[in-house]
């Protein structure tokens, strides 16, 4: 998962490069490479079937609500993640194993792309969610009558809109090889990302977390806001690293392999599944359930929270 050296266009830099076979008549096989890209593999596979999961779940089995909506949608942006970068693996360890000349990750060049662009789905959508559950504390009385109904399904169809047309302003200048115009063009994108979506996710959660705590109620956060909890927590633990890589490669400055960066992106895209069913199975006493009764918990969850200040 090495960059790629002297591309043309900045955007290229983020992906990794074959010339190990090409540099050398001895094929040697880089190991610890091997075993980061075999992770990520097998991460990918169950990070797969745990967001088809959700899909078919939240999709079809469970009545749909506000979160729902939101959830469904960010399993949408996780699964299509996945798929590209289980690919990436396979062709990393193909490319590892194999004794040709074969550029394989040549073919990786048009993934990068939709990678960026799910995985600011991720970021505009977990932002969402996490406004809307501020919302819902600080503002109860409004959020229970007087919030439009068809609110989530708008709002995440403008984030779609807005994903494809920051992914195409990056697009044309990355791919027409207008090498100052696409780093600008990607400055922007994490710009945009760090100081617009990124600071109301983080200040919507700390306020949710304080308010539900500090409530005379004194009562536990229920599973929901556990969710939005860890799913936001893993996202800046996991996922950020990969925008931080990125974004300094635009900058002239090295950070090495990226191997580790894609491996933690992949963790944080198959994680959620989890996090939903093992939050929707514990009450008191942990045990397991089935899939759809650990969601129903979590998801169906009805009312809202009314805390006193």
């Amino acid at each position: 998962l090495n960059p790629l050296p002297a591309a043309p266009c900045p955007l290229l830099h983020t992906l990794p490069t074959t010339g190990r076979a090409a540099a050398s008549s001895v094929c040697e096989i880089d190991v610890p490479d091997v075993a980061v890209d075999g992770a990520s593999l097998l991460i990918c596979l169950c990070g797969l079937v745990g967001n088809g999961a959700v899909l078919w779940l939240l999709g079809c089995r469970i009545r749909r609500n506000p979160i729902t909506v939101y959830v469904l949608n960010l399993a949408v942006a996780d699964f299509i993640f996945l798929l590209l970068m289980l690919t990436s693996a396979i062709l990393y360890i193909l490319d590892s194993l194999s004794c040709h000349t074969f550029h394989f990750f040549s073919y990786l060049t048009p993934f990068f792309l939709p990678l960026l662009f799910t995985h600011n789905m991720g970021m505009y959508l977990l932002t969402a969610i996490s406004i809307e559950r501020c919302v819902s504390v600080l503002c109860p009385l409004w959020y229970r009558c007087h919030r439009p109904q068809h609110l989530s399904a708008v709002v995440c169809a403008l984030l779609w809109a807005l994903s494809i047309s920051v992914i195409a302003i990056v697009a044309v200048p990355c791919l027409t090889h207008q090498q100052d115009q696409c780093r600008l063009s990607l400055i922007s994108m994490y710009a945009l990302n760090f100081l617009i979506f990124a600071p109301p996710m983080v200040i919507s959660n700390v306020i949710l977390f304080i308010k539900v705590q500090c409530g005379s109620q004194r009562r536990q956060p229920r599973r929901l806001y556990i969710v939005i909890f860890l799913t936001v927590l893993f996202f800046l633990l996991l996922m950020v690293p990969l925008s931080i890589w990125n974004f300094v490669q635009h900058i002239n400055i090295s950070m090495g392999h990226s191997q580790v960066v894609f491996l933690l992106a992949c963790i944080n895209s198959s994680i959620n599944p989890f996090i939903y069913f093992l939050v929707g199975s514990c009450r008191r006493r942990c045990s397991l359930v089935s899939l759809q009764v650990a969601f129903r918990r979590v998801f169906e969850e009805t009312g809202v929270t009314v805390i006193s200040s």
